[in-house]
């Protein structure tokens, strides 16, 4: 399948895909603050760089987006059609670096929460966000994700 923008115009499109401040992110941040939680943004001291940090509680937060990130099951991890070798590996490595960072983060006694850009973008999934976020906080499971349920 050819490619509908030029080489050019894709380079640009993606070069402006934020690892930072994502509305994912953001979403998700509001949400715990108006739960009443504190936290720290992108502690690169941490392995993996995780994008929300509550040190007292020794909680890691990862919002990943599905596509970056490979969401196992998830309809926005689609592999592109164009250049499937370069993409292939390059999602691999993240998905590696992302499972490398958390067991480090639980080497060092973290808990380690991945919320997955799907759980933002739908608004009737998105409105039990805050609550489950909330329970796996409160709760002690060691590693936990929060994503779209799979549609069969």
């Amino acid at each position: 399948m050819v490619d509908v923008v030029s080489p050019a115009d894709r380079s640009r499109m993606m070069a402006g895909i934020k690892g930072k401040n994502s509305q994912p992110e953001l979403l998700v941040r509001r949400l715990l603050f108006a739960s009443g939680y504190r936290f720290r943004l992108h502690r690169r001291d941490l392995p993996g760089t995780p994008d929300i940090v509550m040190p007292g509680r020794k909680v890691a937060i990862f919002v990943h987006g599905c596509f970056w990130h490979q969401h196992q099951g998830c309809r926005y991890a689609k592999m592109p059609s164009t250049r499937p070798d370069f993409w292939k590996a390059k999602l691999e490595t993240n998905v590696e670096r992302d499972r490398r960072s958390v067991e480090k983060l639980h080497a060092l006694g973290w808990r380690v929460l991945c919320v997955w850009e799907c759980s933002t973008r739908d608004a009737k999934i998105a409105a039990g966000l805050q609550a489950a976020m909330s329970s796996w906080i409160e709760g002690c499971d060691q590693l936990g994700e929060i994503g779209a349920p799979s549609r069969s």
